[in-house]
């Protein structure tokens, strides 16, 4: 029988998801699919597992990461600490389902941008305050990278808005990475609102986005001679750490 794996989240057009699974089980020829399923509610989500009750499991893309914990049996311990999933479980005992929840976004963006960190990096701005960003938050944090969230709304402790981004903050911050949507096929015209006079070539620039391979926020970045990437290499990291889990016993 074909395993069966999936993604859900709404809207879906933009992911390379399904693209990346199918190319490895055909490389690896192992006997399985990965379907999109684009739900414009999480309500929908039980009829989505009784209609495929051969479904093992599934990733979870925005705006769900956050909402979908409380439909979740368990929970592991990093992705209960930064209240976000990318990755669940269908555990099946006799009629009984329950859903495993874990978070390998930390792990895919941790070892994605370690590589690219400079000695006087040492601080970072993330825009964007949703799922992505508790991920990200908690790798800088592994990574001893200070961090503060930039939002158009700051409501918590330790974020600030767009309008608080002046000389000082960009020069003192000087890695910057974009978790929010802004700048995705098809809206590649898009960009964070970040003052980009004060970006240099001390700078890095990250964006979780990869559809435009190179975002109007990296093009930004590159032509003050930042250091840039985007984040396919963070989602192939986090889909090969969600292809373990799916695989191991419990």
């Amino acid at each position: 029988m074909k395993r069966k794996f999936g993604l859900i989240g709404f809207p879906l057009s933009h992911s390379f998801s399904r693209r990346f699974f199918t190319e490895k089980f055909a490389n690896e020829q192992v006997n399985a699919e990965y379907l999109n399923f684009e739900i414009s509610s999480l309500t929908g989500l039980q009829h989505l597992i009784d209609t495929h009750p051969d479904l093992e499991g599934f990733n979870v893309t925005i705006p769900y990461k956050e909402q979908v914990i409380s439909y979740l049996d368990f929970i592991d311990d990093a992705a209960a600490e930064i209240k976000a999933v990318n990755t669940i479980k269908i555990q099946k005992s006799g009629n009984r389902i329950s859903l495993h929840g874990f978070n390998t976004d930390i792990h895919g963006f941790q070892e994605s941008i370690r590589p690219l960190l400079q000695k006087y990096q040492h601080k970072a701005l993330i825009l964007g305050t949703g799922g992505a960003s508790k991920a990200v938050v908690k790798a800088l944090d592994n990574l001893k990278i200070e961090t503060i969230l930039v939002s158009r709304n700051p409501e918590e402790k330790g974020e600030i808005s767009y309008d608080d981004l002046d000389q000082d903050v960009m020069e003192s911050y000087k890695i910057i990475i974009n978790t929010t949507p802004i700048g995705t096929y098809p809206n590649i015209e898009g960009c964070p609102a970040i003052p980009f006079e004060w970006v240099s070539s001390k700078h890095l620039l990250f964006d979780l986005v990869y559809n435009p391979e190179t975002t109007e926020f990296l093009k930004q970045g590159k032509m003050r001679g930042a250091v840039i990437k985007n984040g396919l290499e963070m989602l192939h990291l986090q889909a090969l750490a969600a292809w373990e889990i799916w695989n191991r016993e419990e």
